[in-house]
């Protein structure tokens, strides 16, 4: 039987001062993952219920997987920045995690308005991650770019948050694949285990490719 993953409560430093932050982490970790949470203004936390789900099937996997408050969220220092500042805070996340655990791949996750600011912080972070997982992207809010690592993009069929329209308009031009949940709402509300099994297919197809390439 394997051994049960270990929580850390964790103050790590970023651009706008201290972020509060959780890492999960199995064992003997095989890669690592930053997973960042929805939009502050609306309510959105570390805590909140995708991005934790998330994680939980990337520890499964044998990641040690860290969530964090962004910028004035929970015991975050510093204050709403309209995606910019919190961009910094994903790249200031990402640089702890890889100094924490050198040499492991790096997967950068999230959820919403989190999911835009990973996929922002991946055309940024040097060398790029390993691979990018957005549920519920709403790649309007910071502008997204196009998508330079293998990713995996869900969506809710009737999202009523982010219209699946906007997305498809995004990964279009870049013939990015998108998933979509027949039925699904924005918040994946009784999806979260066809969410983490999307997760986890991705996840270990994405590691074989990189594994032979």
């Amino acid at each position: 039987m394997s051994e049960p993953s270990t929580r850390e409560q964790l103050t790590i430093p970023g651009p706008a001062g201290a972020l509060e932050a959780v890492l999960d982490a199995p064992p003997q970790p095989t890669a690592i993952a930053v997973v960042c949470h929805p939009h502050p203004p609306d309510g959105g936390t570390m805590h909140h219920k995708v991005p934790m789900a998330i994680a939980r099937e990337l520890v499964r996997l044998g990641c040690a997987a860290l969530r964090f408050n962004f910028r004035g969220v929970g015991q975050s220092e510093g204050a709403y920045d309209r995606g910019v500042g919190e961009v910094e805070d994903a790249l200031a996340a990402a640089a702890w995690l890889r100094a924490r655990y050198p040499g492991l791949p790096l997967t950068l996750a999230g959820f919403s308005f989190g999911a835009a600011v990973a996929t922002v912080a991946s055309a940024r972070t040097d060398p790029p991650p390993q691979s990018l997982i957005l549920a519920g992207t709403s790649p309007k809010r910071v502008s997204a770019p196009p998508v330079g690592v293998p990713a995996l993009v869900v969506h809710g069929e009737h999202d009523e948050i982010v219209p699946l329209a906007d997305v498809m308009d995004w990964a279009r031009p870049q013939t990015l694949p998108v998933t979509v949940i027949p039925g699904a709402g924005h918040f994946f509300h009784g999806q979260l285990p066809l969410l983490q099994q999307l997760v986890r297919q991705f996840w270990l197809g994405a590691t074989a490719d990189a594994a032979s390439g």
